[in-house]
């Protein structure tokens, strides 16, 4: 029989999907080679960091702020109502330099900031996402990646992405999303 409970962290659905997925990756930024989406607010930050983060950039990125952005779209599930796309340049989102590196992160980094500070939550989150108010897997982009996927792996996507769900639940949520992922297997077993 299968679980009809509905999961709910701080205000967010739990799609049980993430209790059953496996996932394993050896990063290597394959993830970013399509860009991602970040809040409006997130994509505001991100351009006040430009005397920052254009010295960290490579030949393979660009520099000229006004190709970093797509235009902003209504989006209900990013705090703010829309949803902004980093744009694809030289087949990588701008922000990912030619060693594979994030420059929003390493510029976080370099500075002592907490590493995630300034780094859109759904670039953390992958590949996890939030799709219709639901903490989800965002199956349909892991299946493009060759360095990251569930088939091969023998880790929960829970326990391989833990630092990342600590950072987005923090640690209450996290532990309580644990607890439904024991209620949960308990319910269809």
């Amino acid at each position: 029989m299968k679980n009809k409970k509905e999961y709910v962290i701080n205000g967010l659905k739990i799609d049980p999907l993430i209790f059953t997925t496996n996932f394993s990756c050896k990063c290597g930024g394959e993830c970013c080679h399509y860009g991602v989406y970040t809040d409006f607010e997130e994509h505001k930050k991100i351009l006040s960091l430009k005397d920052e983060l254009i010295p960290l950039m490579d030949e393979t990125q660009t520099t000229d702020i006004s190709k970093w952005f797509e235009e902003p779209e209504v989006d209900t599930d990013f705090p703010s109502g829309k949803a902004v796309g980093t744009e694809l340049f030289s087949k990588k989102c701008v922000f990912l330099d030619r060693d594979g590196l994030c420059v929003i992160q390493k510029n976080s980094m370099q500075r002592g900031r907490p590493k995630w500070q300034d780094k859109p939550i759904y670039c953390i989150l992958y590949p996890l996402t939030i799709f219709e108010g639901a903490l989800t897997v965002d199956d349909e982009h892991m299946e493009r990646l060759k360095t990251c996927n569930r088939t091969n792996s023998k880790f929960s996507i829970i326990d391989s992405c833990a630092e990342e769900l600590i950072h987005f639940l923090g640690e209450d949520g996290y532990k309580k999303l644990i607890e439904y992922r024991i209620d949960y297997f308990e319910s269809v077993n």
